[in-house]
């Protein structure tokens, strides 16, 4: 049985467009191209170290060719770098980080269901940990209400 979802996702608009867009995420998060996985955040709390953001599949990514043909399954650690992606734009924009963020690490990591293209990858995360140097996240990823992968990454400063 899955565990319960970081936070409650019922107060919140989905379909709203998003607080941060791609224009907010690029000056913090360096990847680019093919390796841009975090497309917007829809909603943040501060207080509670809380936040959701989203990746939507879509045809041309990189991994669908292959992965697996005729039937195209987002690779497990294309999901884990979304969720490191959304960590890493948390700590910079409100902990103020300004150093590149390496990822660091990732602690029971469980994928429960496929994510395909079309599908919208809402990514929930909370800090646990934030450290002078080093901060962990729990994540979550959920399409269409289902939970697809659940794990806790952590970066520090390099």
């Amino acid at each position: 049985m899955p565990p319960p979802l970081l936070f409650d996702l019922s107060g919140i608009d989905l379909s709203a467009e998003p607080i941060y867009g791609r224009p907010d995420i690029d000056p913090l998060n360096p990847q680019r191209y093919e390796m841009e996985q975090l497309d917007g955040i829809l909603w943040v709390d501060t207080q509670a170290r809380l936040i959701l953001g989203y990746k939507d599949v879509t045809q041309d990514q990189f991994w669908v060719r292959g992965h697996i043909p005729g039937r195209p399954l987002m690779p497990a650690v294309i999901m884990i770098e979304a969720a490191a992606q959304l960590s890493s734009f948390f700590v910079k924009r409100f902990f103020g980080i300004e150093a590149f963020i390496g990822f660091a690490g990732i602690e029971s990591a469980k994928f429960r269901s496929p994510v395909q293209p079309g599908a919208r990858l809402l990514l929930l995360g909370h800090l646990t940990k934030f450290g002078g140097r080093k901060y962990t996240m729990d994540v979550q990823g959920v399409v269409d209400g289902t939970l697809a992968f659940e794990a806790t990454v952590s970066g520090m400063r390099v």
